[in-house]
């Protein structure tokens, strides 16, 4: 992998959940290659935070890039798809935004995107079930047609705000019901015909 690029509010309902107005459009923001963690992980819990978040999403993982690539393009540039999840510490990130800071610290921390493996796809994208649980329990259930900019809109998108190439993985956005994890936890996610993907936190680093 190269890079990873997340969509931010591209869920109408996560959108309100959050404070935001539903004319606001989503957003980009980023995470390093090696925020991924591998399906199975353990992972430590971050430090510095107080108030941990899930967000499911589906990765978009490229297999050739471009420059201004036309939505009707888009799909010839993906490899295949897979399960996240963008782990944030949303206490940070509350602190950030009042002050007009950047986030980085909130969203680009070590282990923050535990992902699923990739599974090689083509065509029309899914468009089916996604879901996550907390120790067994309902926490995130919703459906990626309820996503705003779709996966060839946000390649096109991304692809004038960088050079994609092949390794960049794109993170589509969450759906509403985002909320606190804890040390010990055990999560797991699945989305339809894609895959799953399941981690748990280990204690405080």
């Amino acid at each position: 992998m190269r890079r990873i690029l997340c969509v931010g509010r591209n869920y109408a309902a996560h959108r309100r959940e959050m404070g935001g107005d539903d004319r606001e459009p989503p957003f980009f923001f980023a995470k390093p290659a090696d925020a991924v963690r591998a399906a199975g992980s353990r992972l430590p819990f971050p430090s510095v935070t107080t108030n941990l978040h899930h967000e499911v999403e589906l990765v978009v993982a490229l297999g050739s890039g471009g420059v201004d690539i036309p939505a009707d393009e888009a799909l010839t540039r993906v490899f295949g798809y897979a399960v996240g999840v963008d782990l944030t510490r949303r206490d940070l990130q509350s602190a950030a935004k009042e002050k007009g800071q950047p986030w980085e610290s909130s969203k680009a921390f070590d282990a923050s995107a535990p992902m699923g493996p990739i599974r090689p796809w083509s065509g029309a994208p899914p468009q089916g079930r996604i879901a996550l649980r907390v120790n067994g329990a309902p926490r995130q259930d919703a459906y990626l047609s309820d996503m705003i900019w779709s996966v060839p809109d946000i390649i096109a998108q991304a692809s004038r705000l960088w050079a994609l190439e092949a390794g960049d993985l794109i993170f589509t956005g969450t759906p509403e019901g985002v909320g606190p994890l804890n040390p010990g936890d055990e999560v797991s996610c699945d989305i339809q015909s894609v895959g799953s993907l399941a981690f748990s936190l280990d204690s405080r680093s």
